[in-house]
């Protein structure tokens, strides 16, 4: 039963004229289905940087992009294409960092030193994209054509190896050789060995040494060498 409002009762508030579309909750749209596939891959890259390889879980990789851990599977059905897409943006970073440098009109040889230090400072810089780059497992999967990915950079240092080093018959061999050359150098390095065994401060001697190794002295290079 009704009565009439007393001294003290709430007043009800008149409606008023609406107010103004407070739009959508967030500015920022949910991503479609198809930005999910990029927010994992940023989710592993952020956390290869930060945690290293061993902790590129499919469930921890799930957690850090706001996604249940059986999202991944749409996109990637197996661990092993999840973790090839993230290594692809390192190769990929990695072909932007050498093709700053191999620039110009240096010398060849002078070009092949500024990749070697590319090289060399992309692996010293994100030594958890670079250990996951070269995992072996990754590499034989064949998954996202990922050993293809690092072939362009090869075939560069393999012309400037050629011009740097006009008299070498196999000039693909001769980069390959300083490849490998660089390689453990990033590694050996990274694991401290090259430091208790050499008592080098840095890599620039051990680099020198390299180049002097595979493409002779800068010296002799210098005067032998074709543009």
């Amino acid at each position: 039963m009704s009565r009439d409002p007393l001294p003290g009762d709430p007043v009800a508030a008149e409606p008023g004229p609406p107010g103004p579309d407070p739009g959508p909750a967030d500015p920022r749209p949910v991503p479609a289905e198809a930005g999910l596939r990029e927010r994992l891959v940023r989710a592993g890259v952020e956390l290869v940087d930060t945690e290293g390889a061993q902790a590129l879980s499919l469930r921890e990789i799930a957690r850090r992009a706001g996604v249940s851990h059986g999202a991944p599977r749409r996109h990637f059905p197996t661990h092993l294409d999840l973790l090839s897409a993230i290594a692809r943006e390192g190769f990929r970073e990695l072909a932007e960092r050498t093709a700053a440098v191999d620039r110009g009109e240096a010398e060849a040889r002078a070009r092949v030193e500024a990749l070697a230090r590319g090289y060399l400072d992309f692996a010293r810089a994100r030594p958890g994209m670079y250990e996951l780059m070269f995992r072996h497992d990754l590499l034989e999967s064949g998954r996202l054509g990922l050993r293809d990915t690092s072939l362009p950079l090869f075939t560069r240092l393999a012309e400037l190896v050629s011009r740097a080093r006009p008299d070498t018959a196999d000039p693909v061999t001769a980069a390959g050789a300083l490849w490998a050359n660089l390689h453990g150098i990033a590694q050996l390095w990274r694991w401290g060995s090259l430091r208790l065994a050499t008592g080098a401060d840095d890599v620039a001697p051990l680099l020198a040494a390299a180049l002097d190794a595979h493409l002779g002295p800068a010296a002799e290079a210098h005067r032998g060498e074709r543009r």
